[in-house]
């Protein structure tokens, strides 16, 4: 999707409530309903019994609505898109499995062992080896990258248990493991209803960043009707660990457990709104945690507002708020060596979160710590690219700016009852718990309410200032300060004499940690040669 990636103020997000990694291994259970008409269709082979398809894509080829494919432990080296390569690949159709059907599940027997493989037939699984990577079809003398699974335009299907990996970028929209796929690039909304669980993406290899992988578990041009991410892991992309995107503020979309590490962005989420909740969840070792932003150029349509649909109120916030992260961690986003690329590579190394030009959001009793610059940033997007479907900068809520573009300010937003500790320790000046930038005057201020901020604000009276969302705020909010050092760590301005942020010497791709697998992967499914009433054959 061109142009997905933002930032230009900063970027990153969110919040966090300490929990152990262990955590994030634990047990919720996708609910997926079935019938007595659906069908299992069964791929490889599990406990010995021999299934009735060698690849995924075969199977999904036979599947009709409501059907389960469940593949046993191995690795596939699936390849829809180089043996039928789709006439357009500009709005992403493609992928080694190609999902078109709409209400089917596809379930892997074991998270670890279930691998959906982007190199070479013949390579180890995941082989980091340059020789053993597969770049995709070759389309106008250019290698056009690889996704991996692809659910396009077909509603209401979960993936659950398995691991992709080493999928890679290229010419065309590609780079990503596991994607619920409305139609990118376009204006509207194409898939509704996902789920996924137990999901693990990843890459192994890094040659340049024009072939690294990009995204890990992605949805855009969808609303999610109810739907759910849970103990989902990305790591090693040159975008974002998880993404959601797209959806004409219309998400509806729980993430629970997940974990975020080793890459540009742990999450990134352009123009997302309405009703988006990111919980119990670890972002670590990123370069920058947690990014939300509005963008004008890229995902329409604009701004990034977690207002309730219907002027509705949420039932955790009991505001008008539905965009909620909460009960997160944030800690240890400190890392320059991760692939990046894009905007993306602009988020502000040491940043456990970074709010850029949303709206209407709340961040609520996460825990922020060790985080070298600040553990959350609220700050104006600026977008100074063409505008997307025929949108105009004051139409979607941005300021034209002279030198910056179209400027889009934090507006609403409320951070509360949040813990911050070790952040700020790069000491550079206004590095610290939480900093506040907003370019533009008259609009509704943010708000920032009960936090344990030890390592302080900028402005060092952000709290007193603005105790109270939706106040009109007749002045912009700009500390200079602040505003040299988030220039300086994004590397949209000259460092002031003195500052200095870790950089990149060299990009470093680490091995997988120990993930839990789904307890009982035949939990809802149809009895079959590999399930009987509910249990493992």
């Amino acid at each position: 999707m061109k142009n997905r990636r933002h930032l230009i103020s900063v970027c990153s997000a969110a919040g966090a409530l300490a929990l152990s990694t262990l955590s994030f291994l634990g047990a919720s259970l996708p609910a997926a309903a079935s019938s007595s008409s659906s069908k299992v269709l069964t791929v490889g082979t599990f406990q010995g019994h021999k299934g009735q398809y060698t690849t995924i894509q075969a199977a999904v080829n036979a599947a009709k609505s409501g059907d389960w494919v469940l593949v046993g432990p191995g690795v596939y080296k699936e390849s829809a898109d180089l043996q039928n390569l789709p006439t357009t690949t500009e709005h992403g159709g493609f992928g080694g499995v190609l999902v078109t059907t709409a209400g089917i599940h596809i379930r892997g027997m074991n998270r670890a062992s279930t691998v959906i493989d982007g190199t070479k037939a013949g390579a180890p699984k995941c082989s980091s080896n340059p020789n053993d990577q597969q770049f995709g079809a070759v389309q106008d003398g250019a290698a056009l990258g690889r996704n991996g699974i692809v659910v396009y335009k077909a509603n209401n299907v979960s993936i659950d248990n398995l691991t992709v990996c080493n999928f890679l970028g290229g010419a065309g929209i590609a780079g990503n493991q596991i994607w619920w796929n409305g139609g990118a690039e376009t204006a509207g909304i194409g898939l509704k209803g996902y789920e996924g669980s137990y999901l693990t993406a990843t890459s192994t290899y890094f040659g340049e960043e024009k072939t690294a992988a990009t995204y890990g578990i992605f949805s855009s041009q969808s609303q999610g009707n109810g739907a759910k991410w849970s103990n989902i892991y990305g790591s090693n992309f040159n975008d974002a660990g998880m993404y959601i995107g797209a959806c004409l503020q219309l998400c509806d979309v729980t993430v629970d457990k997940a974990w975020m590490e080793y890459s540009a962005l742990g999450y990134s989420g352009t123009n997302s709104g309405g009703a988006i909740v990111i919980k119990n969840s670890l972002f670590d070792k990123n370069k920058d945690g947690f990014d939300t932003n509005t963008q004008i150029n890229g995902d329409p349509p604009a701004p990034q507002n977690g207002a309730c649909p219907n002027n509705g109120t949420s039932p955790i916030t009991h505001t008008h708020s539905c965009w909620v992260v909460m009960n997160n961690v944030f800690r240890d986003n400190n890392n320059p060596n991760v692939p990046q690329a894009g905007n993306a590579a602009a988020g502000p190394t040491g940043t456990g979160m970074t709010l850029s030009g949303g709206k209407n959001d709340t961040v609520m009793n996460n825990v922020f710590s060790n985080n070298g610059a600040w553990g959350v940033l609220f700050i104006p997007f600026p977008d100074s690219g063409t505008p997307d479907v025929n949108q105009t900068c004051a139409g979607t809520g941005g300021v034209e700016t002279p030198g910056f573009g179209c400027v889009y300010d934090p507006v609403n937003n409320k951070l509360s009852n949040n813990t911050f500790s070790k952040n700020g320790f790069f000491k550079n000046p206004s590095n610290g718990d939480i900093g506040q930038l907003a370019l533009n005057p008259n609009e509704k201020s943010n708000c920032f309410i009960n936090n344990k901020a030890p390592n302080g604000t900028s402005p060092v009276n952000l709290a007193k200032q603005f105790p109270t969302c939706g106040v009109n705020r007749a002045e912009p909010a700009v500390p200079p300060t602040l505003l040299a050092q988030v220039l300086c760590d994004t590397g949209f301005g000259s460092c002031p004499a003195g500052s200095t942020y870790p950089v990149s010497t060299g990009v470093v791709m680490h091995p997988l940690p120990k993930l839990k697998t789904m307890p009982n992967p035949c939990v809802n499914v149809p009895n079959n040669a590999w399930c009987k009433n509910g249990s493992a054959v």
